[in-house]
């Protein structure tokens, strides 16, 4: 890899000047060549481990993590908790890496802190990957502002994840739905991955799941009960809890999730037990796409990073129920080298669109990717049984067709990484749904 980053970088002001400094760190090589922790465990240790200083919930899982990360510190937040979050991809921007109470540090604070944490990289020698630098800066960050709890999302599986650095035995782990997904990187099989998933437990933990298929149930219970870890099941959310109507059923059981392991903290660390209409605001937070609702122009917007088989189906149930019969147009871009993009997962997004419409992308944040050819994800879809598609490599000029579709519900998907072209276009303002 490069020298991190040149002199001219050591006081950043805008962010502009954040990705030029940042960007010497995208690794070039494979990810599985990058994959591991040596890097980052070096680094936290000349930062004095400020991980191990926190109290932190790590969320791992194929899908639903960074809902159920924004939902615990919403819960956590409404005790009258100080909540330090990291997740990644960012959607925006990348202080979306970096947030107190679910407020990414504004933009002057970013800068500041970060030049001051790069002067530090520095002097170490140590070079870290995009990611890992990002995920030391956030623990370093939240440990120097002393926040009450740290919620930290797994990045890439969860065992070799930068994030798994905590030795903490207060860690509260919590793992969402598992499904096949990175299987270059995690494994071919439920196993393979779960192992992976379960990686994040450590002695003595206390960890929160829904009952997940055989295979992977297996290694959770054997990892549980190898690190003396306590293993709570969560039971199916009821439909008969106070829930905010807006929320799709996915979601209702990723805050379910975030619940369970809230009430464990809650009645740990004494704070005060939550009312309903405390409950029920922290439903009403905005995840930024991840199921996302925006009226433009007299018409529903819907951005969902659905780019897995598991993510889709919940996609296409979701909108099914709550548009039933109206027709849907859908933009849609896919990061190459995903499976989701080489196999009949597009289908359940098929059959829910009157017309769609695929399109490209690069970015250059954690890594630099590029997008499926959109003339070959449209075959995927004619050959799925697409009613109508139409190809549009410019992801902004494909949004402009996508507004001046007849179809009143709009449906913008794929990669996390695609949202971050087109989230910024729509100008979301708006905290709550």
């Amino acid at each position: 890899m490069d020298k991190p980053y040149t002199i001219a970088f050591m006081q950043i002001n805008n962010f502009d000047e954040v990705h030029v400094a940042l960007r010497p760190f995208m690794v070039q090589e494979n990810m599985k060549g990058s994959y591991k922790l040596n890097r980052i465990k070096a680094l936290t240790k000349t930062l004095g481990n400020p991980q191990d200083k926190l109290k932190v919930v790590h969320v791992a899982g194929t899908s639903g993590k960074t809902s159920t990360s924004y939902y615990i510190v919403a819960l956590l937040q409404a005790t009258g908790a100080k909540v330090g979050l990291t997740v990644s991809p960012h959607i925006d921007e990348v202080n979306e890496r970096v947030q107190i109470n679910l407020d990414p540090l504004p933009e002057a604070e970013f800068c500041q802190k970060l030049s001051e944490f790069l002067q530090i990289v520095e002097k170490t020698k140590i070079k870290p990957t995009y990611f890992e630098l990002l995920v030391a800066f956030a623990y370093w960050y939240f440990a120097l502002t002393n926040v009450d709890y740290a919620v930290i999302e797994v990045g890439l599986g969860g065992l070799l994840d930068g994030t798994n650095i905590v030795n903490n035995k207060n860690k509260v782990c919590v793992i969402t739905d598992i499904s096949l997904d990175h299987t270059d990187i995690l494994g071919n099989t439920l196993k393979k991955i779960a192992t992976q998933k379960a990686g994040i437990i450590t002695p003595g933990n206390q960890i929160f799941t829904y009952q997940q298929p055989a295979e992977a149930m297996a290694v959770i219970n054997k990892t549980a009960t190898e690190q003396h870890a306590n293993l709570a099941i969560v039971n199916e959310t009821s439909q008969d809890l106070n829930w905010n109507e807006n929320l799709p059923y996915f979601q209702k059981r990723n805050w379910w999730l975030a619940k369970n392991a809230v009430d464990f903290i809650i009645e740990r660390d004494k704070l005060v037990p939550l009312k309903q209409g405390q409950l029920k605001q922290t439903q009403r937070i905005v995840i930024p796409a991840r199921m996302e609702t925006i009226k433009k122009n007299g018409k529903t917007v819907i951005l969902d990073g659905a780019h897995n088989t598991q993510k889709m189906q919940a996609l296409a149930k979701a909108i099914k129920e709550k548009y039933a019969g109206q027709p849907v147009a859908v933009l849609l871009a896919v990061k190459k080298g995903h499976d989701f993009a080489q196999r009949a997962d597009l289908e359940p997004l098929v059959s829910l669109a009157s017309h769609i419409i695929t399109t490209a992308f690069k970015t250059d944040a954690d890594l630099p990717f590029e997008s499926v050819d959109p003339k070959v994800l449209a075959n995927h879809c004619q050959k799925l049984g697409a009613k109508s598609v139409e190809v549009i490599n410019d992801p902004k000029a494909a949004y402009k067709a996508l507004i001046k579709r007849p179809e009143k519900i709009l449906l913008i998907t794929g990669s996390f990484y695609f949202m971050n072209h087109i989230r910024p276009l729509l100008k979301i303002s708006s905290a709550l749904q």
